[in-house]
C-alpha cells in the first residue's frame, strides 16, 4: 500500500491547489487506496474546515467511504513512540500526524508515501530507512 498524508487529502479536495489535477491522476494511476492514520484525517478535516467548510470536509468523508483511502488505527500502547519521534525530530519540528505516518511506516513496513511534505526526504523508519516519496504523474 501507498501512504497518503494530509497534504494529499487535502489536495483532493480542494480544486484551488495548484497540484489538485496532477494528484487526482496519480491516485487513479497508483490504482489502489492509500492508507492514512487518523490523526492525518483529523488534520485533512480541520484544514478542510477552515478553507471550505462542511461542503470540503464532506468531500474527504466521500473519499474514505468510497474506498480512496483507508486508515491505519494505532494502538494506544505505541503513543509512546510517536511522542519519541517528535522529540526526535523536535527541530524539523515533526507534528503528531506526521509521526503517526512514520509509526505506520514502522508496524507495516510500507515505505513508498505520495506526499506534498518534504520533511518526509528527512524523516527514517526504524531511524535507519528512508521513505520512498512518489513522484506526482507529470514528474515521474
Amino acid at each position: 500500500m501507498i501512504i497518503g498524508e494530509t497534504g494529499i487529502l487535502f489536495c483532493l479536495v480542494d480544486p484551488t491547489q495548484p497540484q489538485h489535477s496532477l494528484y487526482k491522476r496519480s491516485i487513479s494511476r497508483y490504482a489502489q487506496p492509500l492508507i492514512t492514520t487518523w490523526p492525518c484525517l483529523a488534520e485533512a478535516m480541520y484544514l478542510t474546515s477552515r478553507r471550505g467548510g462542511w461542503a470540503m470536509q464532506k468531500r474527504v468523508g466521500d473519499l474514505l467511504l468510497e474506498g480512496l483511502f483507508v486508515t491505519y488505527a494505532i494502538a494506544p500502547d505505541l503513543i509512546p513512540r510517536l511522542l519519541e519521534l517528535m522529540e526526535q525530530y523536535r527541530d524539523r519540528p515533526m507534528d503528531f500526524a506526521d509521526a503517526s505516518l512514520v509509526l505506520l511506516a514502522e508496524q507495516t513496513g510500507y515505505r513508498q508515501i505520495l506526499t506534498l511534505d518534504s520533511d518526509f526526504f528527512f524523516y527514517r523508519i526504524h531511524g535507519r530507512e528512508s521513505f520512498e516519496v512518489l513522484p506526482g504523474e507529470e514528474q515521474s
